[in-house]
């Protein structure tokens, strides 16, 4: 079963731009030869990191967006894993958080057309004659 998935990774700074281009055309086609999808590929460029990893305090930046199953996944991470260069990564799977926010957006489409509504002014003071009785 085919999944989305986001893989951000960290790329040394000192790395030139030619090797992470090789780098990156090797991580692209392991999943297209394992039978995944490359959507997108984004350099973010070179960025601060919060926290110094393996004595670096900054990174290229890399997100990769890909269509694969799992085992797909694992052999990318497995070499992420290995790959000297790559100082950092995250996957992070796509489908699930898109349908949360597809969720949540149907969610507040509703509260604003109920909200939307104005109270009838009737219905307003029933409402306060009923609360002014029970507090009596």
């Amino acid at each position: 079963m085919s999944r989305s998935y986001e893989v951000m990774f960290i790329l040394r700074p000192d790395m030139a731009d030619e090797d992470a281009d090789k780098l990156i055309a090797g991580f692209t086609s392991t999943v297209t030869n394992s039978g995944g999808q490359v959507k997108s590929v984004e350099k973010m460029g070179r960025r601060k990191l919060a926290y110094l990893v393996r004595k670096f305090a900054d990174g290229n930046y890399i997100l990769l967006t890909i269509e694969a199953s799992g085992p797909v996944v694992l052999e990318l991470e497995r070499r992420l894993r290995v790959t000297e260069p790559v100082i950092k990564f995250i996957t992070v799977r796509m489908d699930e958080e898109e349908k949360r926010l597809a969720k949540l957006k149907a969610l507040r489409g509703t509260r604003r057309k109920v909200s939307a509504e104005p109270v009838p002014a009737e219905a307003a003071g029933a409402d306060l004659a009923e609360h002014a009785q029970a507090g009596a």
